[in-house]
């Protein structure tokens, strides 16, 4: 599948909470006219019902709604014969509320009519899986939905939402929705969702903006998985930004100009670079991510922007990942005879493959000025760490600190102490106790001095 960065992106709610839904029955089918159909009286519902049924008997919620199309209706059942209905019992209306938003397994990328985005080389990070800030949401026409959209984040935001064929791009149409009828048993939750009507503003590509909601997406994910990742073939999986599990393949992080375009660049990997036969099978995720910020170990608050793109490969074993290193190897070798134009300054390249024992990772990096910074940053912090062991040590003497030698003891104009090897100098209490026993009282005539390096005494005389 392709995807735009800044053009408009949907993604479509599967479920459904329709009458005709056999998954929405405890038995699998939709009831019968020798039925009784059961609404748990404490469960909020909405329905949506397509056509006419005839039934022995319904129980109904104490919060719901049927919403009926053109013909559809109850009808108590006759007691004529009906030849799919021959022996009859109590269907129960299946339990929604778990339903979440989310969830990655419950939306599926289609194009702005609502079908299905073909299948292509280019896949989604998992969190992206779920609809981004800058995203179209689309609810199928004639069909309800039970939602929950607890949340990390207090404003779920969204470029539009559609629900029953109708598009709600603005936040006036989508605060008219909400005091309707149908919004509150279609969306609970604690995450307040929010129409902007607007698409990204930035042809270098807009983060997600589901970082905050990743452990929700992810223990979703695990759940519909035997909550557990897939055991990867390579023995260090590489694990992207935004992304729940390790992955056998190859990762690059770009640094941008303002002359960067996320879906040009796509484009052009997808043609020049994917499409060759040698590259089938594998896979690429690009968008902008916001990787936090290290120095010297310690994480800041503040987040770099960065193009991430991620490859895999359908290889298995110890060939898992190797098509996927090759991919990125011709990538990066395209960047730098071509970066500068596109907009890339520099870029890293972290690889992982069924190939090794311990998984293969690798730095590129492709800027001689990043290189050259991150070298001249290490010179430097290792420059000042020798100044500062040589000044601990006392090999190190600032005369500039005094005109007197402040790292020597002044000298003593009425009684000389002898020279003893009793003691360590402290440059910044420096004194020289008398050859005794430790037993011994110190003579009462005996001068101390010391040196404040931060006093002149020179400055005091007239």
């Amino acid at each position: 599948m392709s995807y735009a960065a800044t053009a408009a992106v949907y993604k479509q709610w599967i479920p459904n909470t329709n009458f005709e839904t056999a998954s929405n029955w405890d038995k699998g089918r939709v009831p019968c006219a020798r039925d009784v159909v059961h609404f748990d009286k404490d469960k909020v519902v909405s329905v949506f019902v397509r056509s006419p049924h005839a039934l022995t008997d319904m129980y109904l919620p104490l919060n719901g709604e049927f919403l009926l199309a053109a013909g559809a209706a109850f009808t108590a059942f006759d007691g004529s014969w009906d030849p799919g209905c021959d022996s009859g019992g109590t269907a129960r209306f299946a339990d929604a509320e778990h339903r979440a938003w989310f969830d990655p397994t419950l939306w599926q990328d289609v194009l702005p009519s609502g079908e299905p985005r073909p299948s292509g080389p280019v896949f989604s990070v998992d969190e992206e899986r779920v609809p981004c800030r800058y995203d179209g949401v689309i609810f199928q026409p004639e069909t309800s939905f039970r939602i929950n959209t607890d949340s990390s984040q207090p404003v779920i935001h969204l470029r539009s939402i559609s629900v029953m064929g109708q598009e709600l791009n603005t936040p006036s149409s989508w605060a008219g929705y909400l005091g309707g009828p149908s919004a509150p048993l279609q969306f609970h939750g604690n995450g307040s969702l929010q129409v902007t009507g607007t698409g990204c503003p930035d042809k270098s590509g807009c983060a997600c903006g589901n970082a905050l909601d990743g452990p929700r997406i992810c223990a979703a994910l695990l759940r519909a998985s035997g909550r557990q990742c897939p055991e990867p073939a390579c023995q260090s999986p590489l694990q992207p930004l935004g992304h729940c599990c390790g992955v056998c393949g190859a990762t690059i992080n770009l640094d941008f100009t303002p002359d960067f375009d996320l879906q040009k660049y796509q484009d052009r990997l997808v043609q020049e670079l994917l499409s060759q036969p040698k590259y089938a099978g594998v896979q690429m995720a690009i968008s902008k991510v916001h990787k936090a910020q290290t120095l010297l170990g310690i994480v800041s608050r503040s987040a770099a922007p960065l193009i991430q793109i991620v490859l895999i490969d359908d290889r298995a074993g110890a060939q898992a990942g190797t098509a996927a290193e090759q991919l990125a190897a011709d990538i990066m070798q395209s960047i730098a005879q071509h970066g500068e134009a596109l907009g890339i300054s520099s870029g890293t390249m972290e690889v992982a493959t069924g190939s090794t024992a311990s998984g293969q990772v690798g730095s590129h990096p492709v800027s001689r000025i990043t290189a050259g910074t991150v070298m001249g940053l290490l010179f430097s912090l290792l420059f000042l760490g020798g100044i500062l062991f040589l000044y601990r040590k006392g090999k190190l003497r600032i005369p500039a600190l005094s005109r007197h030698q402040p790292w020597q003891r002044m000298e003593d104009p009425v009684s000389p102490a002898p020279a003893s090897d009793k003691g360590f100098d402290n440059p910044v209490f420096s004194v020289k106790l008398p050859d005794a026993d430790l037993g011994e009282e110190t003579p009462k005539d005996l001068q101390v001095f010391y040196l404040n390096p931060l006093y002149d005494a020179s400055e005091t005389e007239t």
